[in-house]
């Protein structure tokens, strides 16, 4: 057997995990201040010649067998979408957001949705006793005996019981309630200790893990961070909510894309998936109005179809005010530079104003060209054809640059309803028309003026 030998202390970042010998007031890795933990590390021997026989025997591919229903498949699309088709047999996954933004509520739901497929969910809660989860169960719908509840926070009495009864799915809610060598819940010690034995269950048994760790607004919960690194799939609600709807977004994924983005909406019988949500934004646009325009920016590989508005006024300053709401703002100032010294339009006396819908944030380059029509729009009083999409990004000198996943925007225009969209010429020269129908007109341009 492996024996200790010594003892160590080094300090964790909360924020990011970097590991120092000694404190230091701010991370070299994040830049956060006074986020050093201290942490007792335990240097163990390897086996030795004696104890060889202990050992696991390698494997080669062929001799490895595979398994084709690997992946636990919820029912909830957007869910198994985001994740890579269902939950992988085995995974450890690591559901984060601040608290109150509705992972609680996610994992009940999966439970439910699991346990109506026959499949057999263990779920464990730190921070509820058994008739709060029944209260919080009973607004989703009806469960069945497949699920079985358990509020303990000791992973020494919850981990011999989840090897005897192996659930398909086990729900730990939450991590930071965990303790397993009698430490503070909620230290990084026990924290990522609890995570490391949570690990070698899911994979020595195969049984799917989902934990929930808990993050402030300000991340300063030591926890998630840390678990990154050791669990499989990492999913977070995103804090900025779109009105009455929530993102989760997919920042890590061993068995499929890290680049997906699901969207739900809280109703009082728990979240309902949003299946297009392109509709958030355009459910409310504002028809032939002028100083709008319709674009569609990816994100996470999901095209989203935004409305884009722009407001130009005379301004009563010396200075005239510009404002963006959603989008950067330095950008903002350098397509008005653009349209002032390449389409001569002198926007110095007016106060230009820009919102994008929704209150999405885009970080997508492929706006440009529909800020820039909008405001054109709203300058010059007058409306932009209500079919027309307007996508590409705008150089320094007016030209209209490449981007990306042209085909799925062109695509999902057309799904829309949409009759013509404005792309980069470089963008539309090597594409295949005949992949598209001829329900939507596609029209390229090398600059701004043309």
């Amino acid at each position: 057997m492996a024996k200790k030998t010594k003892r160590d202390i080094v300090y964790f970042c909360n924020e990011c995990g970097y590991e120092s010998g000694k404190w230091l007031g701010q991370c070299p890795t994040c830049g956060s201040w006074n986020s050093f933990v201290e942490q007792k590390i335990e240097h163990i021997e390897y086996l030795d010649k004696n104890n060889i026989d202990e050992l696991k025997e390698p494997l080669s591919l062929k001799d490895i067998e595979s398994d084709n229903t690997y992946r636990l498949k919820t029912g909830i699309s957007e869910f198994d979408h985001l994740i890579g088709g269902g939950i992988v047999k085995g995974s450890l996954t690591l559901l984060g957001g601040a608290p109150g933004i509705g992972k609680s509520t996610l994992v009940l739901q999966i439970s439910k949705a699991l346990s109506d497929k026959g499949y057999s969910v263990l779920y464990v809660s730190g921070e509820e006793n058994l008739s709060q989860i029944k209260l919080r169960a009973d607004r989703i719908g009806e469960f069945n005996q497949k699920i079985k509840f358990l509020d303990e926070t000791e992973l020494n009495k919850i981990i011999p019981y989840a090897i005897k009864t192996k659930p398909d799915l086990l729900i730990i809610d939450s991590i930071q309630t965990m303790t397993e060598s009698g430490g503070i819940a909620g230290s990084i010690t026990e924290i990522k200790n609890s995570a490391q034995i949570l690990f070698r269950l899911a994979k020595d048994n195969h049984i799917s893990v989902i934990m929930i760790g808990h993050i402030t607004k300000d991340g300063n919960v030591a926890g998630p961070k840390i678990l990154e690194h050791i669990v499989d799939t990492v999913l977070y609600f995103e804090d900025d909510q779109i009105k009455q709807y929530n993102l989760l977004r997919c920042y890590k994924n061993r068995f499929g894309s890290n680049k997906e983005l699901a969207v739900f909406e809280m109703t009082d019988k728990g979240l309902k998936e949003v299946v297009n949500p392109s509709m958030i934004f355009l459910d409310e646009k504002s028809g032939d109005n002028s100083g709008c325009a319709i674009t569609c920016c990816i994100d996470s590989n999901k095209p989203i179809f935004l409305e884009v508005q722009a407001l130009v006024t005379k301004s009563s300053f010396s200075m005239p005010r510009r404002t963006i709401n959603g989008s950067d703002f330095n950008r903002l100032n350098i397509l008005i530079a653009i349209i002032e010294k390449r389409m001569n339009i002198s926007l110095f006396e007016y106060d230009v104003y820009v919102n994008i819908t929704g209150g999405l944030k885009i970080k997508d380059t492929s706006i440009d060209l529909a800020i820039i029509m909008a405001i054109l729009s709203s300058y010059k009083n007058k409306n932009l054809p209500s079919d027309a999409v307007y996508c590409g990004e705008v150089g320094l000198s007016g030209e209209l640059r490449n981007i990306p996943n042209v085909d799925i925007r062109i695509k999902e225009a057309s799904r829309l309803g949409y009759k013509k969209i404005y792309l980069p010429n470089l963008s539309v020269r090597n594409l295949d028309k005949d992949l598209f129908n001829n329900n939507i007109e596609i029209v390229g341009k090398d600059n701004v003026v043309s």
